[in-house]
């Protein structure tokens, strides 16, 4: 949103993603309970689970997902194979949680969001390209197929296809790096933190690599 961007086409895998900011666009209010308790938190997860997989109220589908990832362990966003979220309760001593999303509603108006495989996406040749797919670690479990190896590499060949500027970042995995070396991109890398694990002390930095081509 910093950007500012007149138009924009924003595509995830992850249909709570899109859906949370499909519903930002028709000024998404939410009027369901926000508390920071365990037995709230693992029923709202299981009323998500239950709209979510058959196709219930896309506001309230919203809602929930913005409350989950809100209070869940750590801000992960993880689905299972059957597509239901199972990420835990969180840890946090005190949430601020917003209730109304109507002031984004005129920066989003003009942006389109989709939620199909990259692949299936129209760009033009000029159009800049940022791409931020699931990282080359262990958990790519962000939506319910996951994002393999088979994907890092069709997303890199079909980025380095493209006529226009492109930039993507990625962890800087051995064979990260070497995938998108070989295909012509500029490599720059930095130190980033992670806070995915439960103790403080081991969530180190990493490196991660931005990528660009056209640029």
């Amino acid at each position: 949103m910093g950007l500012q961007a007149e138009k924009a086409l924003l595509n995830d895998v992850n249909f709570a993603v899109i859906n949370f900011y499909q519903q930002i666009q028709q000024g998404l209010k939410l009027d369901i309970s926000l508390e920071n308790d365990e037995a709230a938190y693992y029923r709202h997860r299981e009323e998500f689970n239950r709209l979510n997989l058959k196709g219930g109220s896309k506001g309230k589908v919203a809602q929930l997902f913005y409350y989950l990832n809100r209070t869940g362990y750590n801000g992960l966003c993880r689905f299972n194979n059957s597509g239901g979220y199972n990420v835990p309760f969180g840890r946090y001593k005190k949430i601020n949680y917003q209730t109304d999303f109507s002031k984004y509603q005129t920066t989003l108006a003009s942006w389109e969001f989709s939620n199909k495989d990259f692949s299936e996406l129209t760009v033009n040749e000029n159009d800049f390209i940022y791409a931020d797919p699931p990282y080359d670690v262990p958990f790519r479990q962000y939506s319910q197929k996951g994002f393999s190896w088979e994907d890092q590499v069709r997303l890199a060949e079909w980025l380095a296809s493209h006529k226009g500027p492109v930039v993507l970042s990625n962890q800087a995995t051995d064979r990260i790096v070497e995938l998108y070396t070989k295909l012509g991109f500029k490599l720059r890398f930095l130190d980033a933190p992670r806070r995915i694990s439960c103790k403080v002390s081991g969530r180190k930095a990493v490196k991660e690599v931005i990528a660009t081509l056209g640029i």
